[in-house]
């Protein structure tokens, strides 16, 4: 398995700049109640991978998973890859490591 482990700095550099697409693969409640601002839903509990796709191809934007610390979306990773879907990139800290550093949340 493939992963590229971005930091935080990354991530709000590629969100500033309009060329990161961040899914976030917590579940609906948890991102209900806090996500990075820019972030879209799409939970590993119900993943559609060709629904992801689908968005991914249409969005155009550099995909970059995220979860509450890096497990959830290095699994989705994991399995993205093993279906042939040449997902790579995932926000290490994930939405625990925004929070302490006092980013904001919407």
């Amino acid at each position: 398995m493939t992963i590229v482990d971005w930091d935080r700095e990354a991530v709000k550099r590629g969100l500033a700049e309009g060329r990161v697409l961040l899914i976030d693969v917590r579940e609906p409640h948890e991102f209900a109640q806090g996500h990075i601002p820019g972030s879209i839903s799409h939970p590993l509990s119900t993943f559609d991978l060709e629904g992801l796709q689908a968005l991914i191809a249409e969005d155009g934007r550099r995909p970059v998973l995220s979860c509450a610390a890096g497990v959830r979306s290095a699994r989705a990773l994991d399995y993205a890859q093993s279906q042939g879907v040449p997902l790579t990139e995932h926000y290490l800290g994930g939405f625990k490591d925004w929070a302490a550093a006092g980013e904001e949340i919407a």
